[in-house]
């Protein structure tokens, strides 16, 4: 009877995947633009990353919160405004912002420049499957609230305020 085992060894894999500037898929919104980086398929649902880009005097999100994972901002560059339940903050380049979940945020460009910014979600629970939504419900006009707060509620967002949730 052979009573030896591998339960000592480490298994190594080759799987890290590299994305330079530019590369992934790419979701334009109104001039705005979602890319996909590390995605739910990529890291077993663990971790979503993703890059954003809004112009000037867009809002990403009305104040809203999650129930099952936490966001978090990395500012590459320009400042943007990220609002709290009881403030609002200007985040500028190179900031990290850490929301926990059930913490009632939002964010948008106040600024006349083009701010880009790294959202970093755990776990990932499919957040692009959300980003893929957005796009089809903010492309078609008029925009069908209805059919976006069902897009809410699937994907983990929670919004504070049922009556103002369209971003801008």
């Amino acid at each position: 009877m052979n009573t030896s085992t591998n339960h000592y060894v480490d298994e190594l894999k080759n799987e890290a995947v590299i994305f330079n500037p530019g590369e992934g898929e790419i979701l334009a919104i109104a001039g705005n633009k979602i890319t996909l980086k590390v995605t739910s398929e990529l890291s077993n649902n663990q971790l979503g990353v993703y890059e954003i880009v809004l112009q000037p005097g867009t809002v990403g999100a009305q104040l809203h919160y999650h129930r099952y994972m936490d966001e978090t901002f990395i500012v590459n560059k320009g400042t943007l405004t990220i609002q709290l339940a009881d403030k609002t903050i200007d985040a500028v380049e190179g900031s990290v912002v850490y929301i926990p979940r059930f913490t009632p945020h939002g964010f948008r460009n106040n600024s006349d420049s083009v701010v880009t910014s790294t959202l970093i979600f755990n776990p990932g629970q499919n957040r692009e499957g959300f980003f893929f939504g957005l796009k089809e419900i903010l492309t078609e006009q008029p925009i069908d609230q209805a059919k976006f707060l069902k897009l809410y509620e699937k994907y983990d967002s929670i919004p504070v305020n049922t009556e103002n949730v369209l971003p801008g």
